[in-house]
């Protein structure tokens, strides 16, 4: 039977967790509210409902252009990441050549420095090779920044892997291509997917990089509410951000359905 310090700091921990959930949660709940109101001016609490903001945004093509563009930059640079990643993460872990520390740095760089600075040197690469200002460009920058999430989460299952497994696969007769696709890859599955996920975000939001390889008719979503709200600041900006949480919700849903988020979860630890 718990004492009454042990139920107080149990009351304080839950407590706690829930404020710390409603810290997180509420900046979302304020900005789909607002997406609804009937003014003309961000206002919370919202005033009257409508679907107008809604409409309005999805009424402009030149945003739908926009998360278009945004999309394929995610999810293309999401999947040339774990390409570049998986291998790379495989021979850090198990490769003998000296160097592989200085090789792991090297791309975990982007992590450590400031996104602006990658973007104005990709700006002078670009240029120097003629694809300034492009959707390779773009492409480029999202994968140089996106790859050390793959990389960090993929190493952080393979931290804990048995190479037992594999061992038993290749005395079974079977390949080392089938090993890796039948034993190696499912094992390190929810981490692979977890840093999936954050490199999708972390490419959906940017805007530090993506500015600097812009273009009147190239532009994705982060940068081009940027520049609006520059200029107008009304309720259809939180339409678009609305409709880029619900988008995030039910990308939440489906990793949990398809791969489990508490898998992911304990994939980490």
């Amino acid at each position: 039977m718990m004492t009454l310090s042990e139920r107080i700091g149990r009351f304080l921990l839950v407590a706690l967790v829930w404020a710390g959930l409603a810290f997180l949660a509420l900046p979302l709940i304020i900005i789909v509210a607002i997406s609804f109101t009937e003014t003309e001016y961000l206002t919370f609490p919202p005033v009257g409902f409508t679907l107008r903001w809604y409409e309005r945004f999805l009424a402009d093509t030149s945003y739908l252009d926009s998360i278009g563009l945004s999309a394929s930059l995610a999810f293309a640079s999401t999947a040339i990441a774990v390409l570049i990643g998986v291998p790379v993460a495989l021979a850090i872990t198990r490769s003998s050549l000296p160097g592989m520390r200085i090789v792991n740095t090297i791309f975990l760089a982007p992590l450590i420095l400031p996104t602006i600075v990658i973007g104005a040197a990709l700006l002078q690469y670009a240029s120097m090779l003629g694809f300034a200002r492009s959707y390779t460009a773009l492409l480029v920058g999202h994968v140089v920044i996106v790859v050390p999430y793959i990389l960090r989460t993929v190493l952080a299952s393979l931290a804990r892997f048995d190479r037992t497994l594999e061992e038993a696969a290749l005395d079974l007769g079977a390949s080392g291509f089938s090993t890796f696709f039948l034993v190696t890859l499912p094992i390190i599955k929810p981490g692979l997917v977890a840093g999936a996920l954050f490199a999708l975000i972390i490419s959906w939001i940017n805007v530090e990089l993506s500015i600097f390889n812009t273009t009147a008719a190239l532009m994705p979503i982060p940068v081009k509410l940027f520049n609006y709200v520059q200029y107008a600041i009304d309720p259809m900006v939180a339409a678009i951000s609305a409709a880029t949480i619900y988008v995030a919700i039910v990308a939440v849903v489906l990793l949990d359905v398809f791969v489990g988020i508490d898998r992911v979860a304990a994939s980490q630890k």
